[in-house]
């Protein structure tokens, strides 16, 4: 099993650091037209890396504490009020009162693909290495740690020897590619790491081909020997592929219609965190993380608010 090398209890809180903010997602309605107003369909949801993680698993039955920043203004407020109405423990958020609350936009194709996104997360800033150190306690309580790379270099350090010190298996997501390099320094730290294809190639420093599941194979294996104890590299519609010290695979994509490719990731960190905590095998786990981000591709909005491990189970590919 390879969460053997922890003393982990299931029933102990995820500790969850890094984003929460609001989404909005434009989807096109035909081709992209530079220097003019193009047709769409606009949804707004909330988001945030580490708030859609931590709603995932909240959803899925597992206790979760959120440390992250809103801003002074109401769409802060509804983001927090949500968030603990999904189950997730937001005592710790702060609120920074000059600040705006972290926004995300994205502009999607008519396939489902995204185009580009942007992202205004500077209030994150105020998650200080202070900030992590007077939430010790919640270290120690944790069963695991999931960090996002929104956070600042030196943040992440500190959380980095504050999860040493407690004993904690450390999951994180690199985010975005230009983020993706803050994590690289802490390999020999992490236990799980979920980049996507374009992700795992700047930490390789090579292409990989999504299309190539043996590429993708490859790159997992090459970032365990980097110092990861388990990586998960997601192939976009040609599903993922993963390795660890047990063994190594590539798991084809369940066939599904991109409603909102926001989130997907997410969802998968999710599931394969509540999965390996819960004793399930590491192969299951991981196509339990594809089921549900499956899933989540499937409905308009950052999370499923219907998310169980039944529903996991449903269409798990074996």
């Amino acid at each position: 099993m390879v969460l053997d090398n922890y003393e982990l209890d299931s029933e102990a809180p995820v500790l969850i650091i890094g984003a929460a903010g609001i989404d909005i997602i434009g989807r096109l309605q035909g081709p992209l037209e530079p220097a003019t107003s193009n047709p769409a369909r606009i949804r707004t949801s909330f988001g945030g890396t580490a708030r859609n993680v931590a709603e995932n698993l909240a959803r899925l039955g597992q206790p979760v504490q959120l440390l992250s920043v809103i801003g002074g203004d109401q769409v802060g407020r509804q983001l927090l009020r949500h968030t603990e109405k999904a189950g997730v423990d937001v005592s710790g958020v702060q609120v920074a009162a000059t600040l705006p609350t972290g926004s995300y936009l994205a502009v999607i194709d008519i396939q489902g693909q995204m185009n580009f996104g942007l992202d205004d997360m500077r209030v994150l800033d105020q998650i200080t290495p202070d900030y992590l150190l007077d939430q010790k306690d919640l270290f120690k309580s944790a069963s695991m740690l999931f960090l996002d790379a929104n956070l600042h270099p030196d943040t992440l350090r500190a959380a980095f020897e504050l999860a040493v010190e407690a004993g904690l298996p450390v999951c994180a997501d690199p985010t975005s590619t230009s983020l993706a390099t803050k994590l690289a320094s802490h390999f020999k730290q992490l236990f799980l790491l979920t980049p996507n294809v374009r992700e795992a190639g700047v930490y390789l420093d090579r292409e990989i081909d999504p299309r190539d599941s043996q590429a993708g194979v490859m790159a997992a294996k090459d970032l365990v020997s980097l110092g990861l104890q388990f990586a998960i590299v997601t192939l976009s519609e040609f599903g993922l592929a993963y390795a660890s010290a047990e063994g190594s695979g590539h798991i084809p994509a369940i066939k599904t219609e991109i409603v909102d490719p926001t989130g997907a990731g997410d969802a998968l960190s999710a599931a394969v965190m509540f999965a390996l905590l819960n004793d399930i095998p590491a192969d299951e786990a991981v196509r339990l993380g594809l089921s549900a981000a499956s899933l989540t591709l499937r409905r308009r909005g950052s999370v499923r608010e219907d998310l169980s491990l039944e529903l996991l189970y449903d269409q798990l590919v074996i």
